[in-house]
C-alpha cells in the first residue's frame, strides 16, 4: 500500500510541476490579427498558385524561364513563402508551448535578450532584420527560455509592420504568462529603407510595448531598457 501512495504523490507532483499547453487557436485569439482572409487552400495548392503567378511576374520582367539558372526560380519563391518565411500565416505552425508552475516563486524580472528577428515588410516585401528583447515578471508561471524564441519567430514569419509585431509578440505572452508584468522592445533594419527609396543604409527602428509594472514604474522600465541593446554598427 505504502508504494502505491507513494506512486500517486509521484503522478500528482509532476502533473503540478509541468504544464504543457499547445492551444494554438485559443492562444491566437487573444492576440490582435494581422490583415489576412481565409482561402482553405492547402500548403501544395498554395505553392502551385504562387509558382504560376511568379512565373508571369519573371516574364513580365524579361526574364528567360528556359535558362538552367532561373527555370525552377518559381517553384522555389512558392515554397519559400509558403513553408518558411511566411510560415507564421498558417496558425498549425504555432510552437508547442511550455509553462511551468512557479514553484520556486521566482518574482523578479526574467529577460531574453538578442532575439533574433527576421520578418518581411508587409509594403514593399522586402526583409525586416533585427534583435528583440524580451522580459517578464513572473506571477503563477515561467515559460521554457527557447519557447520565447519561437514565439518571436511565428509572428515575424509573416508579412509584418514592427510595430503590429511588437503588440502580438506581448499579447502572447500576457495570455499565456497570465500576467501584465510583459516588455518588448525591438530594434530593426527595415530594407524597404535601405535597398530602395531613401536608400539610408544606417538608420534603424526601435518599438516598444511596455505593460504593467514595466509601464507604471520608472525603475522597473529603466533596468528593462538598459537590458536592450542596439546591435547594428552605424558608424
Amino acid at each position: 500500500m505504502a508504494k502505491k501512495v507513494k506512486k500517486s504523490k509521484l503522478i500528482e507532483v509532476k502533473t503540478k510541476i509541468k504544464t504543457v499547453t499547445n492551444l494554438s487557436g485559443d492562444i491566437l485569439s487573444h492576440v490582435r490579427s494581422s490583415p489576412t482572409v481565409t482561402n482553405n487552400l492547402t500548403a501544395d495548392e498554395k505553392i502551385a498558385k504562387i509558382k504560376i503567378h511568379f512565373a508571369e511576374i519573371m516574364t513580365t520582367l524579361g526574364l528567360d524561364l528556359k535558362d538552367d539558372s532561373l527555370a525552377d526560380t518559381p517553384k522555389r519563391i512558392a515554397k519559400m513563402y509558403v513553408n518558411e518565411v511566411f510560415g507564421g500565416l498558417d496558425e498549425k505552425n504555432f510552437p508547442k508551448i511550455t509553462v511551468i508552475d512557479n514553484s520556486m516563486e521566482y518574482d523578479q524580472m526574467v529577460c531574453v535578450q538578442d532575439i533574433e528577428v527576421l520578418s518581411m515588410c508587409e509594403h514593399h516585401f522586402q526583409p525586416i532584420d533585427g534583435f528583440a528583447t524580451l522580459a517578464y515578471i513572473p506571477n503563477k508561471k515561467v515559460i521554457g527560455l527557447s519557447k520565447l524564441n519561437r514565439i518571436v519567430e511565428f509572428f515575424a514569419r509573416r508579412p509584418q509592420v514592427q510595430e503590429r509585431l511588437t503588440k502580438q509578440i506581448a499579447d502572447c505572452l500576457e495570455y499565456i504568462l497570465g500576467t501584465k508584468n510583459i516588455a518588448v522592445h525591438i530594434n530593426a533594419k527595415h530594407y524597404c529603407v535601405i535597398s530602395r527609396g531613401v536608400q539610408d543604409t544606417h538608420s534603424t527602428t526601435t518599438t516598444s510595448d511596455l505593460r504593467g509594472d514595466f509601464k507604471n514604474f520608472p525603475e522597473t522600465r529603466t533596468e528593462f531598457l538598459k537590458q536592450c541593446r542596439v546591435r547594428f554598427n552605424t558608424d
